[in-house]
């Protein structure tokens, strides 16, 4: 069954940093249990600042101001212990548009303004970014890219990876449904890095890709 592919190990051999006379913001779009999370250890291995989406959704969840606006516009029961119910409000985003809709307009705007410091803050240093946000597209940060990434694996590939994470039948489907077609997030992307083989060969993607860019810009 196909997994999905480790991170380089940093015991090997270390390749060499990515560090372009202007730094790049890189987007990266892709299917759910694509392996995003993958592609983007790779990018961080060649010096890229990774700014996760998901890493800042969580903070924005930890925030008693934003956990009270949720109890108040979807009920107390999303909010257990001082903490956000994942498991309930996932459960009941996806089964109602209108309550999703509630949630977005609560966190999204907050997420936006956390990635948006977290980009100035390393285009500050010199550094390039990878961006990886779930909804890249749909949230309109794929604006603030300069080249954008389509992470592809095949929908049986997929599938299996979402298996793999013990996840029920039609689980990859109705998440996916949620999100923007994968033919609109490919159609946005400048470059696509295959990765339902080994990781050397996605790997090998990768540093092609950032050897181009380094070039287009003054690297």
């Amino acid at each position: 069954m196909p997994t999905m592919p480790a991170i380089p190990d940093a015991a090997g051999a270390e390749p060499a940093p990515f560090r372009p006379r202007t730094p790049v913001v890189i987007g990266l779009l892709g299917g759910i249990a694509a392996g995003k999370s993958a592609v983007a250890g790779l990018f961080a291995a060649r010096g890229l600042v990774v700014v996760d989406a998901d890493q800042e959704a969580r903070q924005v969840a930890a925030d008693p101001a934003v956990l009270a606006e949720v109890a108040r516009q979807l009920g107390p029961g999303l909010v257990v212990d001082g903490q956000l119910d994942r498991a309930a409000t996932s459960a009941l985003v996806f089964q109602d548009p209108a309550a999703r809709g509630r949630l977005e307009a609560i966190f999204h705007p907050r997420i936006r303004a956390r990635v948006l410091q977290a980009l100035d803050a390393a285009r500050a240093t010199g550094r390039s970014v990878l961006l990886d946000a779930p909804l890249l597209l749909e949230g309109g940060l794929i604006a603030w890219c300069d080249h954008v990434v389509f992470v592809d694996a095949a929908a049986a590939v997929r599938a299996a990876r979402a298996a793999a994470r013990g996840w029920a039948a039609g689980e990859l489907a109705r998440r996916e449904a949620a999100q923007a077609p994968l033919a609109d997030k490919r159609a946005r992307a400048d470059s696509v890095v295959q990765n339902d083989g080994d990781l050397t060969t996605t790997e090998a993607q990768v540093a092609e890709l950032l050897d181009r860019l380094a070039t287009a810009r003054g690297g």
